[in-house]
């Protein structure tokens, strides 16, 4: 959408695959996908307005493809400190982080960002 309107959703790839014990170790990338393809059919459930939808992955998970409605993020080192500078890059538009990480919990919200857990996507 990129619409300064849309509410932008960067959703930790990571931390939200790592939320639930089903074996995703053994498939880090088959995990991440499975998220992607997730947030492609739900979107941001409970959320009516238009969104902007962001999934950055790191480690064994780069090379996830981005799908119609989820432009995915290979971050090139830390996750985390991708996930600050795309907070960072949209200064000025409403901005909704997905993690339960509570240190880059705390990096984005000094820089503006809402944020929630892992059940926001997961279901």
């Amino acid at each position: 959408m990129d619409d300064n309107t849309a509410l932008l959703v960067i959703v930790d790839a990571a931390n939200v695959v790592g939320s639930v014990p089903d074996g995703w170790w053994r498939d880090r990338r088959g995990a991440a996908e499975r998220l992607r393809d997730r947030l492609v059919a739900d979107g941001l459930p409970g959320h009516s307005g238009p969104v902007d939808i962001v999934l950055v992955v790191e480690g064994t998970a780069r090379g996830v493809e981005s799908a119609p409605g989820v432009r995915v993020e290979a971050a090139p080192g830390s996750g985390d400190d991708r996930i600050v500078e795309l907070v960072a890059e949209a200064a000025g538009r409403r901005r909704l982080v997905v993690t339960a990480d509570r240190e880059l919990r705390r990096r984005v919200t000094d820089l503006g960002a809402e944020v929630t857990g892992p059940r926001a996507v997961r279901g």
